[in-house]
C-alpha cells in the first residue's frame, strides 16, 4: 500500500490475483492442463501465420485477415496466461499497479480489435459469396489494409478509455482480485467510491464494441443466406455453407461469453463463475481458430505439405 503524507488514506501499489486454486496440487494440475493449451495455440496460429506468408497461393483477402486473427490470438493468450502459470507454480501471485494497468490496457485492446475484426471477415466472405466475380476487385489490397489497420486502431483507442477510467479510480483496499487476470469489472468492483458513471461508460462501450459487430455481422450473413439460397447447384450451395460455418462458429464462441461478461451490471457479476467464463473468450477461442479455419481447409493442408515437402528437399 502507498499512504498519502499528512493523510489516513492508503491507496493500492499492487493487486493479489487469486486464481482457480490455493491447493499445490491441483495448482499443478491446472499448470499443465494451461501450459499444453497455451504452446498449442501459439504454436499452430504461428504455423497459420507462417503458411499464408510463404505460400504465395494464399496471398489472398480472405488469408491476410486470417493471418491477422491469428496474430491477434496469439499476442491475446500471452497476455494473460504466461502470467497465470507462474502464479500457479509460485506462492507470490502480486501484480504490481503498472502491472495491471497494462494487462488490462493489452488485453482490452487486443479483445476489442478482434471483436470489430470478426466483422471484417463477415465482410469478406459476403463479397466472396454475393459478389464472387468482383471479389478482388472490391477487396483490393490497399481496401484491405485500410480495414484491417482501422480495426487495431478502435481497439487501442476504445481500450485506452476503458482502461483510464476503470484504472483511475481510487484504489484503498483491499487488493485482492477475484480472477486470473486484471480484468476491468473484477478489478473495478475493488475500487473504494460509487462506480456507476464509470460502468455506464462501459456499457456505452460495449454496445458500441459489441453489439454493433454483432449486428453488423447478422446483417452480413442475411444477406449471405440469401444469396446462398438462389445458388441451384446442391454442392455448390453445400461449399458455400461451409466457408462460412467456420467463422459463424467461432465468432459465436467469442461473442457469447464476452458479451455475458461486459454487458452486465457489477452487481450481478460471479467471481468463480467469470474466470471460467473469460476463459471462452480468452483461451478456449484462441485455440478454436486454427483448428477451424485449418483441418477443414484444403488449401492450409495443401501450403502445410508443401512447406515440409520443401524443407525435406534442402535437407
Amino acid at each position: 500500500m502507498w499512504v498519502l503524507p499528512g493523510q489516513n488514506q492508503s491507496w493500492v501499489s499492487e493487486f493479489v490475483l487469486l486464481g482457480f486454486s490455493s491447493d499445490p496440487t491441483s495448482n499443478m494440475v491446472l499448470f499443465i492442463a494451461f501450459l499444453l493449451i497455451y504452446l498449442i495455440t501459439v504454436l499452430a496460429n504461428g504455423l497459420i501465420a507462417t503458411l499464408i506468408c510463404l505460400d504465395s497461393h494464399l496471398h489472398t483477402p480472405m488469408y491476410f485477415f486470417l493471418c491477422i486473427l491469428s496474430l491477434l490470438d496469439m499476442g491475446y493468450v500471452t497476455t494473460t496466461m504466461p502470467q497465470m502459470l507462474v502464479h500457479l507454480l509460485t506462492h507470490s501471485q502480486k501484480i504490481s499497479f503498472a502491472g495491471c494497468w497494462l494487462q488490462m490496457y493489452v488485453f482490452s485492446a487486443l479483445g476489442l480489435t478482434e471483436c470489430t475484426f470478426f466483422v471484417i471477415m463477415a465482410y469478406d466472405r459476403y463479397v466472396a459469396i454475393c459478389y464472387p466475380l468482383r471479389y478482388t476487385v472490391i477487396l483490393n489490397w490497399g481496401l484491405c489494409m485500410q480495414l484491417a489497420a482501422g480495426t487495431w486502431a478502435c481497439g487501442f483507442l476504445f481500450s485506452l478509455i476503458h482502461t483510464f477510467f476503470t484504472m483511475s479510480l481510487p484504489y484503498c483496499g483491499p487488493n485482492t482480485i477475484n480472477h486470473y487476470f486484471c480484468e476491468g469489472p473484477s478489478v473495478r468492483s475493488l475500487a473504494c467510491m460509487d462506480t456507476q458513471l464509470i460502468e455506464m461508460v462501459d456499457q456505452v462501450l460495449s454496445v458500441f464494441m459489441v453489439v454493433t459487430p454483432l449486428s453488423l455481422i447478422l446483417a452480413s450473413y442475411i444477406h449471405i443466406a440469401l444469396a446462398i439460397l438462389k445458388i441451384k447447384s446442391t454442392r455448390s450451395r453445400c461449399k458455400a455453407f461451409s466457408t462460412c460455418s467456420s467463422h459463424l462458429t467461432v465468432v459465436t464462441f467469442f461473442y457469447a461469453p464476452a458479451a455475458y461478461i461486459y454487458m452486465r451490471p457489477d452487481s450481478s457479476h460471479n467471481p468463480e463463475q467469470d474466470k471460467k467464463v473469460s476463459l471462452f473468450y480468452n483461451v478456449f477461442t484462441a485455440l478454436l481458430n486454427p483448428v477451424v479455419y485449418s483441418l477443414r481447409n484444403k488449401d492450409m493442408k495443401g501450403a502445410f505439405l508443401k512447406v515440409m515437402g520443401h524443407g525435406r528437399a534442402i535437407l
